[in-house]
């Protein structure tokens, strides 16, 4: 490492250099670390040949995921989630205690009842999460998808954000295979109520079972809008609303 003097100040790269600052001024030091190609190649780098595969799979897991949600997710997320899954993804691979180090998955993973606990409950926007948005008790029908909100009153049971008149509610019915990535979903009718004190029992009924093999993961849907001139407007992009997966089987 040496230190940079002179008028010009530089940071970056240039060819083996790489110039930084630090509390000690600019400094400038060569390039180091260990090659790609030994990496790849010697058994000294076993074990992170073997992590590097397996952290490589669980994204693929949480890419999956994402994907099979998208047309939720672009409605409720937060900027990190996508590591935010991978992260998760890696805490249910870790409990695949029957493929060899190197070679554990999320779908052997998810096969364990400690596996689907880690999955559920899973929130795509860490800036709203389900459990301090809906305080009402719900019911998932693991045959049918169908989540049931009984005597729901939107004033008493919803942490609305200010300025939201309405709130909706949607669910879906996944069938994701994190080992084959096939995946379908079905969809339930949006149900849009204003929020006010009025106590009702909501139901949503996804259209149908989604065909395939794997797991099924049931999703949970809130969106806030404010209501002007007789238009429902998306509140702050979306910001406050919540998706959450309520149960994985």
């Amino acid at each position: 490492m040496a230190k940079l003097k002179g008028i010009i100040k530089l940071e970056g790269t240039l060819d083996n250099l790489t110039f930084y600052k630090a509390k000690e001024g600019y400094l400038v030091k060569t390039k180091g670390g260990v090659s790609k190609e030994r990496i790849q190649n010697d058994p000294a780098f076993e074990r992170t040949r073997e992590n590097g595969s397996e952290f490589g799979s669980s994204a693929s897991s949480g890419k999956l995921l994402r994907t099979s949600v998208r047309n939720l997710m672009i409605r409720a997320k937060d900027n990190r989630v996508s590591s935010r899954v991978t992260q998760k993804m890696t805490q249910i691979k870790n409990f695949d205690t029957t493929s060899v180090r190197g070679q554990r998955n999320v779908a052997t993973g998810l096969a364990t009842p400690e596996g689907k606990a880690t999955l559920k409950g899973l929130d795509f926007n860490n800036r709203a999460i389900l459990s301090a948005v809906l305080f009402a008790p719900f019911t998932v029908d693991g045959a049918t998808g169908e989540i049931t909100i009984p005597n729901l009153t939107p004033t008493n049971d919803i942490a609305y954000p200010s300025g939201a008149t309405h709130v909706s509610l949607s669910s879906a019915f996944l069938k994701v295979d994190f080992d084959t990535t096939d995946n379908a979903i079905e969809y339930s009718p949006t149900v849009n109520i204003p929020i006010d004190s009025t106590s009702a029992t909501q139901t949503l009924t996804p259209a149908g079972v989604p065909t395939g093999t794997g797991n099924d993961i049931f999703v949970l849907l809130v969106e806030f809008f404010q209501e002007i001139n007789g238009i429902q407007y998306p509140l702050k992009n979306g910001a406050y609303n919540v998706l959450n997966i309520v149960e994985v089987a």
